[in-house]
């Protein structure tokens, strides 16, 4: 059930898009709720996870590929609509590009993403529930924002520009808590790649 949850924000995510393109002011703002639910699905995937019993590494890695890939198509997406400057799918692309391909070294060996960060801090910044929550809540608040406020630029509204503002801070906010979340696991990663753990399938000779 969760996978299914989890994999159920693509057709979502996809309507989303189509609807910003119509440029209806009226549409845009019914989709600033529509992102909001569409980014708590992967709070909540996790719940079902956790309630149900199906936490696993295949779990955690297509929760991870889902949300990345929701990320950056956004970010594009915005950025398309001038709403966004292009620098931020660029650090959104880089640093998903670099902690993915670090993680994969971990999870070849059953690792998962989550738990191969060993500091405290690192540990704290990357997969505490607190941090967790906090980033998928500023993301949230972010999209919604830069959805608000392309409502109103639409709408030609004088409030578009004081709105549009606020949601670039916030969206500023957002990639912050990105870069800080993904230096740990690129520091630590270092260390990872110059002694990568073995896999189950290593020394056995298959």
């Amino acid at each position: 059930m969760a996978n299914v949850i989890t994999l159920s924000r693509f057709p979502l995510l996809f309507l989303y898009i189509g609807l910003l393109y119509t440029k209806n002011p009226t549409i845009i703002f019914w989709c600033v709720p529509f992102v909001v639910f569409i980014t708590l699905l992967d709070m909540f995937d996790g719940i079902i996870a956790r309630r149900f019993g199906e936490v696993s590494l295949l779990g955690s890695t297509l929760d991870i590929a889902v949300d990345r890939a929701f990320e950056i198509i956004l970010w594009v997406v915005y950025a398309n609509l001038k709403l966004v400057p292009v620098i931020i799918p660029i650090i959104v692309i880089t640093r998903g590009t670099l902690t993915d391909a670090i993680r994969a070294v971990g999870m070849s060996a059953g690792k998962a993403a989550f738990d191969q960060v060993q500091h405290p801090t690192s540990r704290f910044l990357v997969s505490s529930r607190f941090m967790r929550n906090l980033y998928g809540f500023v993301k949230g608040f972010a999209f919604a924002m830069i959805t608000t406020a392309w409502g109103l630029i639409c709408l030609e509204h004088p409030w578009a520009v004081g709105v549009h503002v606020s949601a670039l801070i916030i969206s500023w906010i957002a990639i912050t808590l990105t870069i800080l979340r993904g230096l740990p696991v690129i520091i630590e990663g270092y260390g990872l790649m110059k002694d990568p753990p073995k896999s189950k399938k290593e020394g056995t000779g298959v």
